[in-house]
Order: C-alpha cells, then structure tokens, then sequence
C-alpha cells in the first residue's frame, strides 16, 4: 500500500493564541494530535479499526522542534506521515510551513500499539492491515531515556474536567501546559518556547484531583516531572529563548 502524506491547511485563530498572538503550547500539540488522528483513520488503523479491535494507539515521546511560533492570523500548512517502523514501534513526523513554504516546526514522535485489556504491548504486523511508512523524516533525532535532574520546587496543580480526552485519561496535550505554566509567569512573560520533549511513562487518571509538578529552571531550558504522588508520570523538557 501507497503511503501518503497528511496535509492540512489551517489559518490560526486569536483565540488560538497568547497575549503576544503567537500559537499556544496546548494548541501547537493539538493540531499535531488531531493531524496524527485523521490520518490514521484515513490509513485505515485509527481510533475506529483499533477500537473495534480491543487495541489502542498510545504516544511514547513527543519531539518538538519550534523555529517560528505561527502567529494569529498566519495560515499555514501542517503536513504528518508515518516515517519508519519496527516490530513494536511506529514513528510519526510533523512539518509545519507558513505561506511562503518555510519550516515553522518540527516534529517527530513514537507509537506503540496496546491490548485494552492486557495492557500488552502488541506487534504492529501482526495487528495492522496494510501497514506502511514514507522513507523521509522530518527531524532524525534519537529517542533517549529522559533526563535526570533535581528540582528546585514544585507546582500545584488541579486536573479539570475537560483535561480528560475520550480515552478517558488526560489528554496529552495537557502535559505540555502543565510544563510551561510551571515556570511562573514573570519567567514565561518574558521567553518563548523553542522546542518541547515529552517522555510519558503512565497515564493518568480522570478521577486523580491533584498533579505535583517538580521543576527545574535555568536560564534556556527547563525540566519538569510530572507526578501524581509517588508515581511519575512524564518528564517534559522544554527550551526557551528571552522575547
């Protein structure tokens, strides 16, 4: 089967945006999320085929690579394909382009295919029909085991109601928030978010009230874990340069 890349054209909303009208994080990683989403359903092993089937799609590593946040009003062009693959691994990347064509973001991320009930891993040949990839990528980066680090205070926050998705976990989209508002407002107000790597290790539950996010602040990049209790969650890394 003839893999083709997904391609959507988007003009970005203010309400999209921040303060300073430039793409909100949460929204940067939607438009990646639902882009992956329907080309899955287009390819024949999205939300309906998996489900229907007792398995479900559930995201590794998220790799952002941003060189000019989209501006409201901008349209751009957001482009997915599956990029490679393995016996248990499926890797998707992301371009997105302004009207003139020039790369406003990169992106790369990996996939793994799960038993509902057994919470097992499964092989994707043995589960997907017609399964292919397009031999090109976007960004070739390695996917590494998550930085360590000690933190130097922790954020409070409440899990809401509709941070829950239809997987009924929290969608996310939402750990990237959690990230950038732990930084505190005077140091958000004056950087904007270069790039983004995400690391999930479980889900979380829609009935947990409460996530502690630990975080460590330097001057281009700050690291976050993201924990409900004792157990962790995702280590989100992100970079940053002064406005």
């Amino acid at each position: 089967m003839e893999i083709k890349k997904h391609i959507e054209h988007i003009v970005v909303q203010a309400y999209q945006c921040d303060r300073y009208g430039y793409l909100r994080p949460i929204m940067l990683m939607n438009f990646l999320q639902g882009a992956a989403e329907a080309h899955a359903e287009e390819l024949g092993a999205g939300r309906a085929y998996c489900t229907s089937h007792g398995f479900a799609w559930v995201v590794t590593h998220n790799m952002v690579d941003i060189i000019e946040l989209p501006r409201s009003k901008n349209e751009i062009t957001l482009i997915t394909w599956p990029s490679k693959h393995d016996g248990l691994r499926a890797y998707r990347d992301f371009e997105i382009r302004g009207a003139d064509n020039r790369l406003l973001v990169r992106a790369t991320s990996q996939w793994v295919l799960i038993n509902l009930e057994t919470r097992r891993l499964l092989r994707l040949n043995d589960s997907l029909e017609n399964w292919g990839s397009v031999d090109e990528r976007a960004w070739d980066i390695e996917f590494n085991k998550p930085p360590k680090f000690d933190a130097d205070k922790t954020h409070e926050i409440k899990c809401r109601y509709d941070d829950i998705d239809v997987n009924q976990h929290i969608n996310n989209a939402v750990y990237a928030v959690w990230a950038t508002e732990s930084v505190g407002f005077e140091f958000r107000n004056t950087h904007q978010l270069t790039g983004i790597e995400i690391y999930f290790e479980h889900e979380i539950s829609p009935t947990t009230p409460q996530v502690a996010v630990n975080v460590k602040l330097e001057p281009a990049v700050s690291y976050h874990k993201i924990m409900t209790g004792d157990s962790q969650h995702a280590t989100v890394v992100c970079h940053w340069k002064s406005n």
